[in-house]
């Protein structure tokens, strides 16, 4: 998927000036990007395929930007999702972020991919003084 991701993003930003970076405060234009989709369609048929590559994007930041991996999912998360693949926060939980881009599609600013981005776990960051003897730090 992060092959999927930078293929789309490079599409993208060839026809447009759009500032894909794979920050999180991108993810406020994968909001936008959407709900243009929106106004051109209420088919999510017809724009499918900017969907996924939103959604792929989308992933791909908490993927740089919070340590998660991509996974495929089993059949009971599929079920769940409807995706076949999402990622996997350092908590361990599974997100669902071309899903979230098509809720988007769907159902409106109530759904929105930056805002996720809020509920997503963040690295753990270990300090190197951590496991030290007596496990003080002074």
């Amino acid at each position: 998927m992060s092959g999927y991701a930078a293929e789309f993003v490079s599409r993208a930003t060839a026809r447009t000036r759009l500032p894909l970076d794979y920050s999180v405060a991108s993810l406020r234009i994968v909001d936008r990007v959407v709900d243009g989709l929106r106004r051109t369609t209420d088919d999510p048929s017809v724009v499918w395929q900017s969907l996924q590559g939103l959604g792929a994007y989308a992933g791909e930041v908490f993927v740089r930007g919070f340590g998660a991996r991509w996974v495929d999912f089993d059949e009971e998360t599929y079920r769940l999702f409807q995706q076949p693949v999402g990622v996997r926060g350092t908590d361990g939980r599974a997100w669902n972020p071309l899903g979230k881009v098509v809720n988007r599609f769907e159902l409106g600013a109530a759904e929105s991919v930056h805002e996720l981005s809020f509920l997503f776990p963040r690295r753990v960051r270990t300090s190197p003084l951590m496991g030290c003897a007596g496990g003080r730090v002074r």
